[in-house]
């Protein structure tokens, strides 16, 4: 079943971007080498500090729009609230010259444990 994954990722400066994608790791590598422009290769926006799935593309779509909406307290209050010291949940995913993959990834799960399923909480 596809997964879809909304995340919150930071720069050292604590910077908040909120987004969506069905290829979490695929999509934070992209942040990381700043192989998109915009916003994210602007502010150097490289820590993936939150994120959480679901199933549905649509409800993905609305959890982003409402946490996008959300007042920047709510936002690092729910970061906290599985990521307490601001670890970079995709520290260990990339070597080099590897490319992305999400296979390493279970739904609701991350290396260090932080992220939640849609849904919870």
């Amino acid at each position: 079943m596809k997964q879809f994954y909304v995340y919150i990722m930071t720069n050292r400066s604590r910077t908040l971007y909120t987004g969506v994608t069905s290829n979490l790791e695929r999509r934070v590598y992209e942040h990381q080498r700043k192989l998109i422009p915009g916003f994210t290769s602007k502010h150097n926006i490289t820590m993936l500090v939150y994120y959480e799935t679901t199933p549905d593309v649509r409800a993905a779509i609305a959890r982003e729009k409402q946490i996008k909406g959300w007042l920047r307290s709510k936002k690092v209050a729910l970061t906290e609230s599985v990521n307490a010291t601001w670890t970079d949940l995709s520290a260990m995913w990339h070597e080099e010259d590897a490319s992305p993959h999400v296979s390493s990834l279970r739904p609701g799960a991350s290396p260090s444990g932080a992220g939640r399923a849609a849904g919870q909480g």
